[in-house]
């Protein structure tokens, strides 16, 4: 890494106590919205610091914010804390302590990494500006960061930029991957239930089969990315849930599925909407039953600014050597609550690579995940040389 004699040597000297706090998150894992371990072993490392906290933004969540010089700008950093309702089968020696819940998805490793930024920035001082570390609650389905914002997050603490980052299995450990535009999907949520008319498995006549309706609507679903969608878009619908009966002679009143649904252009989330719903009520009427269908719009399109996202590109040419830089990227169909944060402050969300194989290719929200210790110094680093930089007292 690109970095003066004076922070590598002070990075390299407190590498192993952030280490042993990345696993001390680990072992104590904590649910969305009941981060208070978690926020307040936060909250006191940015108080001993220097840092202004703010606690109980969004339940759990803290803004920490440290004012230097006479700039009038302002950045924003972002990391999440909640872990994932899993049952840990790493066999780690710093595996969960908490049955069905562990840190399955990297967070405990996104909060260390902006820590140890942090306390660097602090010892140095030097940046010109506001800056404000916002720890959020909640990320993992819950919407941490939209009720962090319901809550006055960017009234309170404004910024002109906004960042974060998240590991990714299968890169190579340390490579940055970044890209403009759209770079994770909107998450959607679709239940559907079937309403027929039960009666005996050998006498069908009689029935109006609910079963029959929910095969025929899960096949007629494949239609909408095949059919309605551009070849060239990203789209997925996915049944994830099929609910009927219980008896094997017994035809069910009803059936209930529960789809996913991904869209990566925020200008055809409503169309593939539509689509499905007609789709939906147009099979259940064929075969003679009802539909309800619930529609509930999750997680937006997650959509890095062109500007903010080649000033974190050019930060990650300056840190790593050019193959250790991805730009752009391919995007990924999973979705983050950090879209919601880019909907009102331009910035970019990128990836660090988590490792492959048996050093850190394990997928995230998987019961044998780990993040990879071997980040936590990249991570920081990152994060210091992007306010070095956005922050500059020459800027």
């Amino acid at each position: 890494m690109k970095l003066t004699q004076d922070r590598m040597d002070w990075m390299r000297a407190h590498e192993e106590a952030f280490r042993s706090l990345r696993r001390d998150l680990h072992e104590n894992p904590e649910l969305g919205f009941q981060e208070l371990r978690t926020s307040g072993l936060v909250a006191r490392q940015l108080e001993s610091w220097g840092y202004q906290v703010e606690r109980g933004i969004g339940g759990t969540g803290l803004v920490a914010q440290m004012r230097l010089g006479s700039s009038p700008r302002r950045l924003g950093l972002r990391a999440e804390m909640d872990a994932l309702p899993i049952v840990e089968l790493s066999g780690l020696a710093h595996a969960s302590r908490k049955s069905g819940v562990m840190h399955a998805c990297g967070h405990d490793g996104h909060t260390t990494m902006l820590l140890y930024a942090a306390q660097c920035i602090a010892r140095e001082k030097s940046f010109d500006g506001t800056l404000n570390l916002i720890f959020q609650p909640a990320e993992e389905g819950l919407a941490g960061a939209r009720r962090m914002m319901e809550e006055g997050l960017f009234e309170r603490y404004p910024c002109d930029a906004i960042f974060a980052m998240h590991n990714l299995p299968g890169l190579a450990q340390g490579q940055l991957h970044l890209r403009s535009g759209p770079c994770m999907a909107s998450g959607d949520t679709v239940t559907i239930k079937l309403q027929g008319r039960g009666g005996h498995g050998a006498m069908p006549h009689l029935s109006a089969d609910p079963t029959v309706a929910a095969a025929n609507v899960i096949l007629a679903l494949q239609t909408v990315v095949s059919r309605n969608v551009d070849p060239l878009q990203a789209v997925v619908v996915s049944v994830g849930v099929m609910k009927a009966g219980h008896v094997r002679n017994v035809i069910p009143d009803s059936a209930e599925l529960v789809l996913t649904v991904r869209v990566l252009d925020p200008s055809i989330r409503g169309m593939v909407e539509q689509r499905i719903i007609d789709l939906v009520r147009a099979q259940a009427q064929s075969y003679g039953v009802q539909a309800e269908i619930d529609y509930a719009r999750g997680y937006p399109v997650l959509v890095n600014d062109e500007q903010a996202t080649q000033f974190a590109h050019q930060v990650a040419c300056d840190l790593l050597p050019a193959d250790q830089v991805v730009f752009p990227c391919v995007p990924t169909l999973a979705s983050e609550d950090f879209a919601f944060m880019l909907e009102k402050v331009p910035g970019c969300y990128l990836f660090i690579g988590n490792g492959t194989g048996e050093q850190g290719g394990c997928s995230v929200h998987n019961p044998h995940y780990d993040f990879n210790d071997r980040n936590l110094p990249v991570g920081a680093a990152y994060w210091v040389r992007l306010v070095d930089s956005f922050l500059s007292p020459q800027s």
